[in-house]
């Protein structure tokens, strides 16, 4: 066993951890202290099950340490008589609510280099704790994943239910002939224990799942402002970080009570679609609505300003208003060396990045930095190309497609004397950046694959339009349809269309003097109008 990065061990592709061998249960030392962490709100009974399984746990005692964060419950939580010796009870912090931000409270005060996140309602098996803790001492980016079933909650006491768990499997506590499959299990069983899985964060939901310390907190934590889906959403930035999931069914749990979406299901679903929305790009079935802004985009477009301030406009437009409209354009230049002193305005050294800043100071899509991020997360892609070549209306939708159609991590298109431009998939770039891989494009070639295309493949010339059909010098239509209809071995053709007549536009000012056209020229007067008009001057 191991305790650190895992940068010694194969190198897992894309989420296909088999070349991973964890030690049977029970034949091997643990060493990496765990800390449970609980968010709880009232169920009171419920938590009291909770703990007494816990301490029924196969993981040594003293390597383990068990953190109930109450969640504004009424009356308060109380530590039950049967729980592990490392438990407390600790008030979520003030100011805030909800599941998320009951947990990090408690991973902030957590000490054990593995945090355990649990939900007050779960009973686990003697051996749950064990199972998901042997993944993390073999590397340090794995998010592993517990097995659980729904049950309607037994009139169970916390003694009897603690002498069950020590002592035999949850088959021997509960009737489990009646419980509720978890849906993931059906994708981990699909997928081949999410080892050919595109997408394994869909399954890591929250009631059961742990990882090192150290990727709960790089990734920011829970959000708390996401108040359901709030397990999904941090999976997804746990999958742009590079973390692989590994689902272990041997870390058996049951679900006290049934789903929230057999009570309600359409309300249920609603209430999780605004919040992936936002943060999931993936999803791209949530984001239909025309016209709007994410607060995640769905591509991060990285330009090296290095040419004339007309070139960097247009680039910045080529990108905003291509295909795919999810786009956020990143400038990179030395912004932080513009003072902001007396200077000569038109004089200034700096004139055209500080005209180019005033361009864009207003535009929520457009962000300046001096340099280049390590990793864009959470949006799930990055292109970097020359603003010499423009995106093409099409480019970037075909170049993420060529990145799905294979999984690659990394596309690298050949732009001829322009230079490349790539398109990085984060899931990848965070791989590899975990891995401290010295050479990144390396390290995505051996995790997931580079692509490699060529400039018509992704800015595609259009086609010429066809030139109309010349009619016969010296012959009508008809002669030519007659002309073609006689001759053998070739088919006849149509007499040209007459083309349709077009108004002309009216002027939007009266032309002048120089632009008016000539007079028409006026008829001679007959005899007889010479005639009248002397009548009338007489």
């Amino acid at each position: 066993m191991t305790d650190g990065a895992g940068t010694d061990l194969p190198l897992i592709r894309h989420n296909d951890y088999s070349p991973l061998v964890p030690p049977a249960l029970g034949e091997w030392d643990p060493a990496l202290p765990v800390s449970v962490i609980i968010p709880a709100h009232g169920g009171q009974h419920r938590l009291d099950l909770t703990l007494a399984a816990l301490a029924a746990q196969t993981y040594p005692g003293h390597l383990m340490e068990v953190i109930v964060v109450d969640d504004g419950s009424d009356p308060p939580l109380r530590l039950p008589e049967i729980a592990p010796p490392g438990t407390r009870i600790v008030a979520a912090d003030p100011g805030r609510w909800g599941i998320a931000h009951a947990v990090n409270t408690g991973a902030a005060l957590a000490e054990g280099r593995i945090i355990q996140r649990l939900d007050a309602d779960m009973v686990v098996c003697r051996e749950h704790i064990e199972a998901l803790a042997r993944w993390h001492h073999l590397a340090g980016y794995l998010v592993a994943i517990g097995a659980k079933k729904f049950v309607e909650e037994p009139e169970l006491s916390p003694a009897h239910l603690y002498d069950g768990v020590r002592t035999g499997p949850l088959e021997a506590v509960f009737d489990l002939s009646e419980a509720l499959p978890s849906s993931t299990e059906q994708t981990i069983s699909r997928t081949d224990g999410l080892r050919t899985s595109r997408n394994p964060y869909h399954v890591c939901t929250g009631p059961t799942v742990s990882m090192r310390r150290e990727t709960f907190h790089a990734v920011g934590g829970i959000d708390p402002d996401v108040l359901r889906g709030e397990d999904t959403e941090f999976a997804y930035r746990l999958a742009a970080h590079g973390a692989v999931f590994v689902p272990d069914m041997a870390a058996q749990a049951v679900h006290l009570g049934l789903p929230a979406q057999r009570r309600d299901r359409d309300r249920a679903v609603r209430a999780v679609g605004p919040y992936l929305a936002h943060r999931v790009p993936l999803r791209r079935d949530l984001r239909k609505d025309r016209g709007r802004r994410w607060l995640v985009p769905y591509v991060e477009v990285v330009l090296h300003v290095d040419g004339d301030e007309r070139q960097v406009r247009d680039a910045v437009s080529a990108a905003l208003e291509g295909s795919v409209t999810d786009v956020r354009v990143t400038l990179v230049a030395p912004w932080s060396r513009l003072s902001p002193g007396r200077r000569a305005v038109l004089g200034d050294p700096s004139f055209e990045l500080r005209l180019l800043r005033e361009h864009f100071a207003h535009d929520e899509r457009v962000r300046r930095a001096d340099e280049v991020s390590p990793t864009p997360a959470p949006i799930p892609f990055r292109y970097t190309g020359p603003i010499s070549v423009p995106l093409g209306h099409g480019s970037l939708e075909r170049m993420i497609a060529a990145l799905q159609d294979d999984r690659s991590g990394m596309l690298v298109v050949d732009l001829g004397d322009d230079g490349t431009a790539t398109l990085e998939r984060t899931e990848a770039l965070g791989r590899a950046l975990l891995l401290g891989a010295d050479d990144v494009p390396a390290s995505i070639k051996a995790t997931h694959g580079v692509r490699h295309g060529d400039r018509a493949e992704f800015w595609p010339v259009p086609a010429a339009p066809a030139a109309p059909a010349r009619k016969p010098a010296g012959a009508s239509a008809e002669k030519a349809e007659k002309s073609a209809q006689a001759a053998p071995g070739r088919p006849a053709q149509a007499p040209p269309e007459k083309p349709a007549w077009n108004p002309p536009e009216q002027p939007t000012a009266a032309p002048s003097r120089g632009d008016r056209p000539p007079a028409p020229a006026r008829k001679p007067e007959s005899r007889l109008s010479r005639l009248r008009s002397a009548i009338r001057r007489g």
